[in-house]
């Protein structure tokens, strides 16, 4: 397990300075923030917290959208989505903590789209594990790691939030 270079309130404090610039930047107002669940949702907290967003914190679980559904089963802990107002022409502001293949921001935008024509989806991660499958890419990341084939990383949580790497297991 390493965690030493991995300091997740320095990464949350680069990641909402950033933020703000990219709010401001495309002038956006008033905008919604939405959580992946589960890791998405605590990064998401913090930020929502951080950046004194006025709309009440979304919550998207994509059990149901993933790919590999039908490979995987179901998650034993699958709890609804939640998002607390319309999507339709507003600006989201997605948040996970992890970004590898795309494939889970891609399942997040399809659920998105079956609750109405969002404004505009800015992306934001905590990591970036740079190995995509899709062409989907954070507007705004903490950190870009390279991990070796056997490593995979895990943000726990809520409190304390930590990031560990740890060996795959087999």
């Amino acid at each position: 397990m390493v965690s030493g270079n991995l300091n997740v309130e320095r990464l949350l404090d680069s990641i909402s300075q950033d933020l703000k610039t990219l709010i401001a930047y495309r002038d956006i107002d008033d905008p919604l923030m939405i959580g992946i669940r589960t890791g998405g949702v605590w990064v998401a907290e913090r930020l929502h917290q951080q950046l004194g967003i006025t709309s009440p914190l979304g919550i998207l679980d994509i059990s149901f959208y993933r790919d590999d559904f039908t490979h995987s089963g179901l998650n034993p802990k699958v709890m609804p989505s939640k998002l607390p107002c319309p999507t339709e022409d507003r600006h989201i502001l997605l948040v996970d903590d992890v970004i590898m293949s795309g494939r889970t921001i891609r399942a997040a935008m399809n659920e998105l789209f079956d609750y109405g024509r969002p404004a505009s989806i800015s992306l934001i991660t905590l990591i970036d594990l740079q190995r995509r499958e899709l062409p989907i890419q954070p507007d705004v990341c903490g950190d870009t790691l390279s991990l070796r084939p056997d490593q995979q990383i895990k943000l726990s949580g809520p409190e304390p939030l930590l990031l560990d790497i740890r060996q795959r297991q087999s």
